[in-house]
């Protein structure tokens, strides 16, 4: 079964930026439709940003004007850069598929 494996997570300061990654085991992202969603501590699950098969991005407006969610075919990956991260960034990020299971994430940490 196909896998998506989320990296680049980690402590940053209010400001700074991190750029999380998203690779499938298994097969080709190339034909998926690809979001990010997160989820903070006590909170539902949020869509935060999505790319379609031919790299039409969508925002959430949290994430507007400060992330970039693209493809690069060739490498079979996705990537959400973060810029201008606030505190209330700080979640656990996912990146979803349809059809496909959600994974671990990879943490995230914004602090003031």
């Amino acid at each position: 079964q196909v896998q998506l494996v989320e990296s680049g997570g980690g402590l940053v300061q209010a400001g700074g930026s991190l750029r999380l990654s998203c690779a499938a085991s298994g097969s080709t992202l190339n034909l998926y439709a690809i979001a990010w969603f997160r989820q903070a501590p006590g909170k539902q699950r949020e869509w935060v940003a999505g790319i379609s098969s031919g790299g039409t991005a969508a925002y959430a407006d949290s994430a507007k004007g400060r992330f970039t969610i693209s493809r690069d075919n060739a490498k079979n990956m996705v990537y959400l850069q973060m810029n201008s991260l606030k505190s209330e960034d700080t979640a656990v990020y996912y990146c979803k598929a349809d059809g496909l299971s959600w994974g671990q994430g990879t943490q995230v940490t914004v602090s003031s």
